[in-house]
């Protein structure tokens, strides 16, 4: 077996975790060993080289494309796709596990819980602890890749669970700071984890008040970017909203500390922080604790704090515009990660109770077109000024264009202000794809126990059935690829 080395994208220094400990080319853990298990060991294959960085991306030689990943985790990835493909079986694990079935005292629980870990849990999320999503962060740098490390709760609801939230995501970052310098490239925070729900809906009501009347005063409001456009939806708030409570703005005031907390930390580890997205009644509240906290921490070239655009909007590029705009005018460098959406269902039925037109594009392609023009214009923009962007998609098209006009523009190869990304566990081809073609590609990768993390699981189970429905590209090649190495092994 001829000897493999660690691409040599992963061994340059790239943008941050510069303080920490220099790269180790080799897992050193004898957790990590690989063993003697045929099924456990990787293909034969050529020592690993980058690919031109005009090279376009190449789904077509699956051995280079998988050379990374061994025969067990193939099969097993290969089995849960196909599982997921199928839209009644989604349903049913669903229904399970939000069944009695999981009350503490079924004695089937644990049966329940044991399989989900053993498959989606495992397939989907880097672990139940931070010495395990280290393992799989070392596992995805090995392959070339790198990790966006999140803790994986949800909403919260009061204070109590707010901070318990927030003892997760500080850990979060001590976690990826102890890691090989740039394996993580970004933290990820939801402030729904981190405000209570309740007043992140109330201060949503107050903002989008304040679009429809700006006479409307806002005494807590701090300095922040655009958050709505012309074209935005205010049907959410249909009479003026009182104003926060005297303890409302107490628990806007811990909510705040909250998440200065968590940006110095990140600032000190340097390690961005990128905000998730959320629905359209909380997202003007969650835009506002971005933008604001953006214009305090992020200085220079690259942003420390990341936004997120959710494309299938049909106002998301006129915010992205509006926000990019006032941001350079403030000498505020400005990060987005542009993702297509993952609440259509929910947004749709919301607007039509409410006897309002969808806030969604009216077609896919439609949203494709969004994405890509998003992208565009922040590739334009970080090519000659400072920025940064992550381009989250499971679209091949998206990535290939992506991918050509970033050639275009003289950003190919590894680029500190550019990053693709998919979901840990989905979109693996386009993942292996673009790192041989010489891009920056992270998974998004939850961890914790199973228990916290099983709203996640299941929200992605519904949110994304559509994608992994439509996962018969990824399918097709872990097929063909399976195949070769069968007929390599017989002959």
């Amino acid at each position: 077996m001829a000897t493999r080395v660690i691409p040599p994208r992963i061994l340059r220094k790239l943008r941050y975790n510069t303080a920490t400990k220099p790269f180790q080319p080799a897992l050193t853990s004898p957790a990590l060993a690989p063993t003697s298990n045929i099924l456990d060991q990787k293909p034969p294959s050529s020592t690993t080289t980058l690919l031109p960085p005009d090279a376009e991306l190449n789904f077509h030689d699956v051995e280079k494309l998988f050379s990374h990943v061994p025969t067990t985790k193939l099969l097993k990835s290969t089995a849960i796709l196909h599982a997921t493909a199928v839209e009644p079986m989604v349903d049913l694990g669903t229904w399970m596990l939000r069944s009695d079935l999981m009350q503490t005292n079924n004695p089937l629980r644990n049966i329940a819980m044991a399989t989900t870990r053993a498959t989606f849990f495992d397939h989907f999320c880097a672990g139940e602890d931070a010495i395990t999503a280290g393992k799989s962060i070392a596992g995805l740098n090995e392959a070339g890749l790198r990790g966006m490390l999140v803790y994986g709760v949800e909403d919260a609801h009061d204070n109590a669970g707010c901070d318990r939230n927030l003892k997760g995501f500080l850990h979060t970052v001590d976690v990826s700071r102890s890691l090989p310098p740039s394996s993580v490239s970004f933290v990820i925070v939801k402030i729904t984890a981190i405000c209570p729900m309740s007043l992140l809906e109330r201060m949503s009501d107050l903002l989008r008040w304040q679009k429809k009347d700006p006479s409307f005063v806002l005494p807590w409001k701090q300095d922040s970017l655009p958050i709505f456009s012309e074209s935005s939806p205010l049907y959410h708030t249909r009479k003026r909203p009182e104003p926060l409570t005297a303890e409302e703005e107490s628990d806007l005031d811990l909510a705040n500390k909250r998440f200065l907390e968590l940006c110095q930390k990140c600032v000190q580890a340097n390690i961005p922080l990128l905000v998730d997205a959320e629905h359209t009644s909380v997202q003007p509240a969650i835009d506002y604790f971005t933008y604001s906290s953006a214009i305090m921490h992020n200085k220079g070239e690259n942003p420390i704090v990341f936004g997120t655009l959710q494309t299938y909007l049909k106002d998301a590029k006129e915010r992205m515009l509006l926000a990019s705009k006032a941001a350079e005018k403030m000498g505020i460098p400005m990060g987005f990660k542009l993702v297509r959406g993952a609440y259509m269902s929910s947004e749709r039925k919301l607007a039509a109770d409410l006897g309002y037109a969808s806030p969604i594009h009216n077609t896919i392609k439609d949203t494709h077109k969004c994405f890509n023009d998003c992208s565009n214009y922040m590739l334009e923009k970080i090519a000659n000024g400072p920025g940064g962007v992550v381009l989250a998609t499971h679209n091949i098209e998206s990535g290939k264009l992506a991918a050509a006009k970033a050639h275009e523009l003289g950003i190919g190869k590894v680029n500190h202000k550019m990053e693709f990304a998919q979901l840990y566990g989905m979109s693996e081809a386009l993942s292996f794809g673009l790192s041989n073609a010489g891009f920056q590609v992270s998974k998004y990768m939850p961890f914790g126990p199973v228990e916290t993390v099983m709203p996640y699981l299941l929200r992605r189970a519904e949110e994304n059935r559509g994608v992994l429905a439509a996962s018969g590209f990824d399918r097709q090649l872990m097929r063909k690829e399976l195949v070769r190495r069968v007929k390599a092994s017989v002959l």
